[in-house]
């Protein structure tokens, strides 16, 4: 059934249908996360240099941005029941392909076209989840959101654990790829056939209302791009930490993250989207100033706690938001939205890069620190237009 803006009432949610939301949000962070453990071993079967590895890890990243601001399309004209039917399955196949791939040329192409997949994917799984949530009334988008945290921790965990056993990577694609089908088959016919505004534009560009929560996306994705590319070697050169413990601080910061989103939907229903959103910024915020100013260790790691913490639930907020805002469709704002956090997640990290070449690590934190202070400002003013 073609299911248009004005049609949300045509479609039935029920519990089964808000579990196969919050279970494709698992599949693609299983699946992302079987390619990971993946690479050290494929750079020693290609003998390839850091440098060269990292040119195919870059494709991933180009395509996601490519397929991002149009993946939304996908859904006004298929429908996001079978987009997500079709993308889970091909992230299953696909990690197949790249355990067995012979040379460089191919695995650059193929690197692509996961880039692809993951792209149309989470901006897929992003606006079904907001069609669900806004249906069912319901909170549930942070709870979606930290089960692709659960699905990468699944998934990394069970290919060590097979690793260990003595499989080969191939043996082990096909074991993941075999979970992701049966998640599939089970749970897809309760994916929504929600499908947006029919005149939806080719490229979704975000307009009005819709371009600050971009601007509340990119400054999250960065903070958590900025986390994971740069507390090792902030902690180890700033703060003189022994490199055994250089990654203690990602850790530390994606186990609080992943708690917050666990339990996020009960805060944002107990104290509101605007008290978590503007503290929340506040809080990480805090949590950098803690880890620039203080040398003891276990102190930084209570910074990385905070920002964890605070953190969390900004973005899932942000989703929740886009399904009541009407300066967009929801496809269309999704899209946008997601397209723009992403541009955090690509970008940042490289640019802050530059900053910590230039003038120093500890003044990439003192920039983070003060994005989330941007990003308070920026959310109270969002939410003085929306009441």
């Amino acid at each position: 059934m073609s299911v248009k803006e004005q049609d949300l009432n045509l479609l039935q949610v029920g519990k089964k249908e808000q579990y196969a939301a919050r279970i494709i949000f698992f599949v693609a962070g299983f699946g992302i996360s079987t390619w990971a453990p993946m690479i050290p071993i494929i750079k020693e079967r290609l003998q390839i240099g850091a440098d060269v590895l990292g040119l195919l890890l870059l494709c991933i990243g180009v395509s996601s941005f490519l397929m991002m601001p149009i993946a939304g399309l996908f859904a006004q004209k298929f429908g996001c029941k079978k987009v997500l039917r079709v993308m889970g399955l091909c992230m299953g196949v696909e990690i197949i392909i790249l355990s067995m791939l012979p040379n460089i040329y191919m695995y650059a192409i193929f690197l692509f076209v996961l880039g692809a997949i993951g792209g149309i994917l989470n901006v897929n799984m992003n606006i079904h989840a907001v069609i669900v949530e806004k249906l069912s009334q319901k909170r549930m988008m942070s709870g979606m959101h930290a089960l692709w945290s659960v699905g990468c921790f699944a998934g990394a965990g069970l290919f060590s654990i097979l690793a260990k056993l003595g499989l080969g990577i191939s043996q082990i694609a096909i074991i993941h790829c075999i979970i992701i089908f049966m998640i599939i088959f089970a749970f897809s016919r309760y994916f929504l056939p929600y499908k947006g505004a029919s005149n939806g534009k080719a490229i979704a560009i975000p307009k009005g209302i819709v371009t600050l929560f971009g601007v509340l996306a990119v400054i999250s994705f960065l903070g958590e791009g900025g986390m994971m590319d740069w507390s090792g070697v902030f902690l180890t050169e700033a703060k003189g930490v022994d490199l055994s413990l250089a990654g203690v601080g990602y850790a530390v910061f994606s186990a609080a993250m992943l708690i917050g989103r666990l339990i996020g939907d009960k805060v944002v229903q107990k104290l509101g989207e605007q008290r978590v959103v503007i503290f929340g910024g506040i809080v990480a915020s805090v949590g950098y100033i803690i880890s620039i100013v203080f040398d003891n260790f276990f102190m930084m790691q209570f910074g990385f706690i905070l920002l964890g913490f605070g953190a969390a639930n900004i973005v899932p907020v942000v989703f929740t938001l886009l399904g009541r805002q009407k300066e967009m469709p929801i496809n269309s704002a999704v899209t946008a939205v997601t397209s723009m956090g992403y541009l955090g997640v690509m970008f940042g990290p490289a640019l802050l890069g530059f900053v910590a070449h230039g003038i120093g690590i500890v003044a990439v934190f003192c920039i983070l620190a003060g994005l989330f202070i941007l990003q308070v400002i920026v959310s109270s003013y969002v939410f003085k237009v929306l009441n």
